[in-house]
């Protein structure tokens, strides 16, 4: 993801919402991003991609900018999703705390770096609690000066893996204690971590994690820089993977520059081999690959082609990416 000087300094931000039932919410949460309250156009900001999935009850913008511009987009999308998504009602099989539930800057280029994401994304958790009152943000990466936390480090500070969390024990960075309207919400900033998911055909979740925790990174024989949760979906299991760039990594692994640091991260066919070699130890099938969005270099370019194209609603000419 080397990048010319002239160019754009681009970045992105893939906001998870804990919407997807209904489209038109979670259109107008995209619209947000690229449009002001009177359909003017915000310059030089587009959504590259929408995944929603009926039964997480999530949704997954890809929001692409300037890293100069990209901070207002993604402010603008968090205030629309406060206004329309009420965690009350909320229900689903992902774990969420948040009515935004999750807001990660990436560098896109090599010139935009990891400190610089970090202070986008502070203002943007400045910016939500005091634009929407009540709302509640802890911090992770390079947006958690001087602990640098990860958002799996994190998370489990906070509880986000257990269900029905008591959120009057969950101390805070930013804004009001966390209520049940809007949630806590988690904003940051990292190297840029792809979403992969493998469905098996089992019913049986107990399976799912003995395969997930054999393929997260932390444990033996793992793949370094994946995260991993077996979620019931669709009558099936989902192995849920978050795929983290990470400084180094293997060889043959893809890579690109960050400030002149290599960053490389393992590819989905290696992970969704992986899953298919220990699902089939418990004698389980692999059902299907999912790739969330994009890989860091896919995202790059179909960024500068819809800001060199002027289109706003890139989504609408994306689909799904299976394997």
């Amino acid at each position: 993801m080397s990048s010319s000087r002239l160019g754009p300094r681009l970045a992105a931000c893939l906001l998870n919402i804990s919407e997807a039932r209904n489209k038109e919410i979670v259109e107008r949460v995209a619209k947000a991003a690229v449009y002001d309250k009177q359909g003017g156009r915000h310059e030089q900001t587009t959504v590259l991609n929408i995944f929603r999935d009926f039964d997480y009850n999530r949704s997954v913008l890809t929001i692409a900018a300037p890293i100069e511009k990209l901070g207002g987009a993604v402010m603008s999308a968090c205030v629309e999703a406060c206004d329309l998504i009420d965690m009350e009602k909320h229900s689903g099989v992902h774990p969420c705390l948040g009515a935004v539930d999750l807001v990660p800057i990436y560098p896109l280029c090599e010139n935009v770096g990891l400190g610089e994401c970090g202070l986008t994304a502070q203002d943007v958790a400045k910016g939500l609690t005091q634009q929407v009152p009540g709302t509640s943000v802890f911090l992770f990466g390079f947006a958690d000066p001087p602990r640098y936390r990860s958002l799996v480090e994190r998370r489990k500070e906070l509880g986000w893996f257990k269900q029905n969390q008591d959120l009057r024990r969950v101390q805070t960075d930013l804004g009001a204690p966390p209520s049940h309207r809007y949630g806590l919400t988690g904003v940051g900033a990292s190297p840029y971590v792809m979403n992969c998911n493998v469905t098996i055909a089992t019913r049986d979740l107990a399976v799912g994690r003995r395969v997930a925790g054999a393929l997260r990174g932390s444990s033996p024989g793992g793949v370094q820089g994946v995260q991993v949760m077996a979620l019931p979906h669709e009558g099936a299991v989902e192995i849920a993977c978050n795929v983290e760039s990470v400084q180094g990594g293997e060889e043959d692994w893809t890579s690109y520059l960050i400030q002149g640091e290599r960053y490389s991260y393992p590819p989905a066919a290696l992970i969704a081999s992986r899953v298919s070699e220990l699902a089939g130890q418990h004698g389980v099938r692999t059902l299907g690959t999912a790739l969330v969005g994009f890989t860091p270099q896919e995202c790059r370019g179909l960024a500068e082609r819809a800001l060199q194209q002027g289109v706003a609603e890139y989504w609408r000419q994306q689909r799904p990416v299976h394997m």
